[in-house]
């Protein structure tokens, strides 16, 4: 699968993905200051379940709420003409941070 076409206008390059601890951290300095959750993550598992589905070519994700006012993360796999998978496996409950962080990591504020 390629990325999606980019906005019309330069740079017209293909969309880089990777980043640095510095870029990640510049990032997260302007989180919001009204967020009590920093993130959270997913087993590999869960991903692994999306990806596993016929045709399945990458992963889409929503912001939502839980009926606690936390946050949520929906995933969705996506096939190759970037269609929601919606029949398919469908993922949720992420392990939020907190209280699931890691405390020594570089990427904490």
């Amino acid at each position: 699968m390629t990325n999606p076409p980019n906005p019309p206008g330069p740079p017209n390059e293909p969309r880089r993905h990777r980043i640095t601890a510095a870029e990640a951290r510049g990032l997260l300095a302007r989180r919001p200051r009204g967020l009590e959750s920093r993130g959270g993550h997913f087993p590999r598992e869960a991903f692994e379940e999306i990806l596993a589905q016929p045709n399945c070519a990458g992963i889409r994700f929503y912001y939502g709420t839980n009926p606690d006012g936390s946050p949520a993360i929906v995933m969705v796999g996506i096939d190759a003409n970037n269609a929601d998978m919606t029949a398919g496996v469908l993922i949720d409950t992420h392990y939020p941070c907190p209280p699931f962080c890691d405390e020594k990591s570089s990427l904490r504020e």
